[in-house]
């Protein structure tokens, strides 16, 4: 978010809002003119962050809090035009199949809205479905794998994932087959793995 300081004329319709929106409010690049729902208004459904955010959202009238049922329904979402969705993720395998809840078959977190915001923004006219992570993790191990770990969830299926970014690239899924699936994302793993994982993907098939 830091990041689009330079942008302007944003709209915010969010499962969770933090701390570095509000830096973006302030500067009017978050201030909801072209919305179709809540028009003129930041969208959310729940808040984490420091004292400073709940005191620049208590009594706040722009900030609209709202039930997850409606913020994260597809049908609305999907109404704003150009919805631009991030969401992030453990691991993403070679074919685009993507794992945000688990690593393994060990919960690491709640499924929470993440297939509401992909189907959402890739109906939403002129939007962007993103799924965005590291390479690879703190110990160094690559998050872009060839197969997902032994009883991890798949949270967004390969047919729906669309746009897939680490720091080396951004890899457009979208109508790609399966080798040509494997060639993007290869592209984007860290440089050490690319042709480990490659090579291991296809000596399993």
């Amino acid at each position: 978010m830091s990041r689009l300081g330079n942008h302007k004329d944003l709209g915010l319709h969010t499962e969770m809002f933090s701390d570095g929106v509000i830096d973006l409010i302030l500067k009017d690049v978050i201030n909801g003119n072209y919305k179709k729902v809540n028009r003129g208004r930041a969208l959310a459904t729940f808040l984490i962050g420091s004292q400073r955010l709940y005191d620049y959202v208590d009594d706040n009238p722009f900030v609209e809090m709202r039930a997850s049922n409606y913020t994260n329904d597809v049908g609305i979402i999907s109404q704003n035009p150009k919805m631009v969705a991030i969401n992030s993720a453990i691991e993403v395998d070679l074919t685009g199949q993507v794992c945000a809840d688990s690593i393994g078959k060990n919960m690491y977190s709640g499924v929470g809205g993440q297939m509401d915001f992909i189907r959402g923004a890739s109906l939403s006219e002129g939007g962007k479905a993103i799924i965005a992570l590291p390479s690879i993790t703190n110990k160094g191990i690559s998050r872009i794998v060839p197969f997902l770990k032994q009883g991890a969830g798949v949270v967004t299926t390969r047919a729906h994932a669309h746009y897939i970014v680490t720091e080396y690239g951004v890899a457009n899924l979208y109508g790609k087959t399966i080798k040509q699936r494997v060639k993007e994302l290869v592209n984007i793993a860290h440089p050490d793995f690319r042709e480990s994982i490659e090579k291991e993907y296809y000596q399993s098939n």
